[in-house]
This record gives C-alpha cells, structure tokens and sequence, in this order.
C-alpha cells in the first residue's frame, strides 16, 4: 500500500501510483472528506457559475434524451427557414 506523508505545514504528499491512475496535474483541485476516521480525497472540477446550469442533474438528462432521440432518428428536420419549421412543429403532437 502506497504512502503518503504530512509535511510541516499540513501538506500531503500523494504517491505517484494514486496520482496517476487519478489523472491528477498540479493545481488541480481535490476534495478531502473524513468519515469514521477515514480520510478520503476525491478530483474535483471547479465549474464558472455561468456554466454551472449546464453541469445540473435536470440539464445532463434531458442532454441523454436528445441523444438518444438523434440516435434513434426520432427527430424532425432540418429546415430550409424558420417558417418550415414552425409549420412542421404545428403538425406534430404533444
């Protein structure tokens, strides 16, 4: 099991087997939990705030069914203008 070591100023020191296989680069952000007694760190993308509604639990499923959904051809389109495509949204269904 690899080792790692508290520096002075509280600094750990991550064995390069666990950096590599976490993909891990210098400056990259980690999280670091403790739970019974058990210290876990786990990467960590900081995300801009204006980007952050892309990165939400409703935004990525609805991005899994549009793809799913161009997988399967279950589209309409494309349209030479807009005036074709509303027309084609009137004829569809809800």
């Amino acid at each position: 099991m690899p080792l790692g070591k508290v520096g002075t100023r509280h600094q750990v020191t991550i064995p390069k087997k666990i950096v590599d296989k976490l993909k891990l680069k210098p400056g990259d952000y980690v999280e670091i939990s403790l739970k019974d007694n058990t210290v876990y760190i786990t990467p960590k993308a900081i995300i801009d705030r204006e980007d952050a509604w892309f990165w939400s639990r409703k935004w990525q499923q609805k991005e899994r069914e549009a793809d799913e959904a161009l997988a399967k051809g279950d589209v309409i389109g494309p349209f030479k203008n807009a005036k074709e495509a509303i027309k084609a949204l009137k004829k569809t269904k809800p």
